[in-house]
């Protein structure tokens, strides 16, 4: 029996709003919006160190938004499948929504897969026009740790043959080259790995 193509959701985590608004808080920390995109395999912990490094800006009195995959999918995305064109389109709209709230003060921190190189250049390159901060952050988990964290079960679905087009195993991701940052998330704690996101956006002035 044929396998059923990926349809399922591919990312993990919740969105929200939260902080206060202006060019420097009450702590003196930044008001200064910027998107931040956590790339990587499923279960590589973006949503988790997301979340992590949300928690700590919005202590320090930033807007944060966490850009969750699954809702931008079900809201924004109905209807687009898991096929290079219908990923490349979805990229691109997540990356269009993180760049309207980073220009607006946010801080948009995006852990979705975004397995191809061309794609996530294009968000790069749609920010710079905007003249809008963008980090890209590489979570380079192997799958080998990924699938045996697998969270949403999707490793063993496939292994099993019951869904096919998973990104890093039956299909493909390409890692960044040169990331803002490399983070070896199955090296360290979530919190050392969103220290080290934090001390990123500290030194481009942006925490």
């Amino acid at each position: 029996m044929r396998a059923a193509r990926m349809t399922g959701r591919q990312e993990e985590g919740r969105s929200s709003v939260t902080g206060t608004t202006g060019t420097t808080g009450p702590t003196g920390t930044t008001g200064q919006g910027a998107t931040v995109w956590l790339t990587g395999l499923p279960s590589a912990g973006k949503t988790t160190i997301a979340n992590a490094l949300a928690d700590r800006l919005r202590v320090d009195g930033h807007r944060v938004e966490v850009l969750d995959g699954d809702e931008i999918r079900e809201f924004l995305s109905a209807g687009l499948g898991f096929g290079r064109e219908d990923r490349h389109t979805n990229v691109r709209r997540i990356g269009f929504v993180a760049e309207l709230l980073a220009s607006n003060g946010v801080k948009a921190l995006v852990p979705v897969i975004a397995p191809y190189a061309d794609s996530r250049e294009a968000v790069r390159k749609h920010h710079r026009s905007e003249g809008t901060g963008y980090l890209e952050v590489h979570v380079a988990t192997p799958v080998e740790v990924c699938s045996v964290r697998d969270v949403k079960g999707l490793y063993a679905k496939q292994a099993a043959g019951e869904i096919s087009g998973l990104t890093g195993v039956d299909d493909p991701y390409e890692a960044p080259d040169s990331p803002d940052l490399r983070i070896e998330s199955h090296t360290q704690s979530v919190s050392e790995s969103a220290a080290a996101l934090h001390a990123l956006l500290t030194e481009r002035g942006l925490a």
